[in-house]
């Protein structure tokens, strides 16, 4: 594979008496060849030799990245040899075509799979001089900017680039006359402003030449530019706009970026341009509801994706081998982008996710989709299907045509977090009191596997663990309430209601009030947990929680005091009628009328027991904080204490 090069190093390296044994073909070899004694590989040595000729330097530097642009071991190996603190040490000499030949193997290193991204980070001065090199030349442009590009993952480097100066260094770059650093300090841009409200802030306010950077940008999506160059454009816009430095109904946004990302899905673009532009279209629309009406709407978007499931061909259709490989090596993309794009579509709207459902065989192929052997193609299905489950009319009927809950009880088995996250969150829904899916998936084991969440020490799982089980609860038989009790176990529902997480708590609570629901219910429940319940939320009343969480307890009590040998657990705990009584006097609405429900509930006179307890509550000063209540401009307040007055009267 590498004979020509190999062959051709004696001669360039005679008048310095090396001589390569022609039987040495490999990279390994040609590594590992020592020279009197020392163990320094060959190239390398050469490469470091200030006494060798800058020609000669030059010339290893190219060899190296010859080298490099081979199998995933010579990276490997040369990386072994730490060729990377070697090259970045060329980049200090005065010689421009050795450092252009240097950065163009370093450019080669750094975009291959196997090299480790960090390794440009290890020394701080190495950002700084690279930066500083940038105006050398047109090739330090192209070279450095690919290497920034490939190299920025995540948001430490992003952070670590932006205080160099990487934005005002690079944004020039973007008017150069050269196609290939316009296009690279682009990509630059593309990854950097990522997720990155900081970077994306500062891009809309830079300009060029007097022109602003999104107005660059704008220019590069015109149909007349390469779609390279469109595609990127477009995802750095996309950027700026999700971090929201550009507003959503820009025009920028509605009559550029989103159309010419619609356009990158059609059938006459490449399969690699249709799955990019997909999924930069998907995170484009995720969050804003005006812009998936827009994209359902342009173009048959909805059912141009339909065509992203058809590749590869069927092998009648295929003559070309070539064709086949390629298709089937982009299928998985494609399968996914199309999920992804339809999972943003259906995010909101019902008539979008009407369209989606009744896309030829729609259903078929998200179950097929859950059941794929590639990671990303199962997430993205589920994604899909978790944004389809919003629909009450489709929880009602394609989801119970298809029966998708069983499929997606077996996700649910033994797979990774992330998935794991997504089909735990679709399970809630599928649990609403309205969904033809919550027998079977009760009957199927459910409530074990949903309380084996809400340990995890993934806060997500913990979230959704709880909150099915608080859907699963809702107008349940009292039977689906002790078992979830019984699943749950004490322990656990106390650990639960003293978790960090303020949503994990709300659950919780969510989960308690539900259960705590119609009379029989509440009693029997009180009966058996009664005394743990009650000390929990005395701990939860007297901590420092939000409004929402005290409502919540509030309404537990509340309900509570709806039993009807329930509620003799708060009239014997002087505690917690101090508190009800607090609460009554609190300065938030939402408070005092929680409060309230449980006074009215306490009180009501045609209950046994009754006049004891308006007795009791009298002599505390109930009725007069009702009285003034009854005066309150809250029109809620007032009606809800005069109706309580009214059961002292009757």
């Amino acid at each position: 594979m590498w004979t020509d090069c190999l062959t051709w190093i004696p001669r360039r390296c005679c008048r310095v008496s090396y001589a390569l044994s022609p039987g040495w073909r490999s990279l390994p070899a040609l590594l590992s060849f020592q020279r009197t004694g020392t163990h320094n590989p060959w190239l390398l040595y050469l490469l470091q030799q200030e006494s060798s000729s800058t020609e000669l330097r030059t010339e290893c530097a190219v060899v190296l990245g010859s080298l490099a642009m081979g199998t995933e071991n010579n990276v490997k190996s040369l990386l072994d040899c730490h060729i990377i603190p070697a090259l970045l040490q060329g980049l200090l000499s005065p010689d421009l075509r050795f450092i252009e030949a240097c950065l163009r193997c370093l450019r080669t290193i750094f975009i291959s799979p196997v090299t480790p991204e960090d390794l440009l980070y290890t020394d701080a001065t190495v950002i700084s001089h690279l930066m500083a090199l940038l105006g050398r030349s047109r090739y330090t442009q192209e070279y450095i900017c690919q290497i920034f590009s490939h190299c920025c993952k995540g948001p430490d480097h992003q952070t670590i680039l932006f205080n160099h100066g990487a934005v005002q260094s690079i944004a020039h770059l973007l008017v150069s006359t050269s196609y290939k650093v316009r296009m690279q300090a682009l990509k630059c841009f593309s990854v950097l402003a990522f997720e990155n409200p900081q970077v994306s802030m500062t891009l809309v306010n830079v300009s060029v030449d007097g022109e602003l950077l999104p107005q660059i940008f704008v220019k590069m999506l015109q149909r007349d530019k390469p779609i390279e160059m469109q595609l990127t454009s477009a995802k750095c816009l996309t950027s700026m706009c999700r971090a929201g430095a550009i507003r959503t109904d820009d025009p920028c946004i509605v009559l550029k970026t989103l159309p010419c990302l619609v356009r990158m899905c059609s059938k006459e673009r490449l399969l690699e341009e249709r799955v990019e532009g997909a999924e930069t279209l998907a995170y484009l629309i995720e969050t804003d509801v005006e812009l998936q009406r827009i994209a359902s709407i342009s173009d048959h978007l909805i059912a141009m994706l339909a065509d992203y499931f058809k590749y590869p061909s069927s092998v009648s259709a295929i003559t070309d081998i070539k064709r086949l490989d390629h298709d089937l090596k982009h299928a998985h993309e494609l399968r996914q982008a199309a999920f992804k794009l339809y999972a943003s579509l259906g995010a909101n709207d019902e008539d979008i996710r009407k369209k989606i459902i009744e896309t030829e065989n729609m259903m078929d192929r998200i179950v097929n989709g859950l059941s794929e052997s590639s990671l990303k193609v199962r997430l993205a299905a589920v994604r899909c299907l978790h944004s389809l489950s919003r629909s009450v009319q489709q929880l009602r009927t394609s989801f119970q045509d298809h029966a998708v809950w069983k499929p997606l009880m077996k996700v649910l088995q033994n797979a990774p977090n992330e998935i794991l996250i997504v089909a735990s969150s679709t399970l809630c829904n599928l649990l609403l009191e309205f969904s033809p899916s919550k027998e079977p998936i009760l009957e199927s084991g459910a409530i074990e596997l949903l309380c084996s969440l809400t340990q995890s020490e993934n806060l997500a799982l913990r979230v959704n663990g709880i909150w099915a089980l608080m859907n699963m609860a809702f107008q349940a038989e009292q039977k689906i309430k002790a078992d979830i009790l019984r699943g749950l176990s004490t322990e656990q529902l106390f650990q639960l209601l003293s978790d960090s997480d303020v949503n994990v708590l709300m659950k919780t609570l969510g989960l308690l009030r539900n259960l705590l629901s119609t009379r029989p219910h509440i009693d029997h429940i009180m009966s058996t947990h009664g005394k743990q319940i009650m000390q929990a939320v005395t701990l939860i009343l007297e901590g420092e929680h939000n409004i929402e969480v005290k409502e919540q307890t509030l309404c537990i009590l509340a309900n509570i005091a709806d039993g009807t040998t329930a509620k003799e657990l708060i009239m014997t705990n002087d505690d917690i009628l101090q508190k009800i009584k607090y609460y009554m006097s609190h300065s938030n609405a939402k408070l005092q009328l929680a409060a309230m429900f449980c006074i009215s509930n306490l009180i009501w006179n045609e209950e046994e027991g009754s006049q004891e307890r308006q007795d009791k509550l009298r002599d505390m000063g109930i009725v007069d904080i009702l009285h003034k209540l009854s005066q309150s401009s809250d029109p809620n307040l007032c009606d809800k204490a005069k109706t309580a007055l009214q059961q002292y009267l009757a």
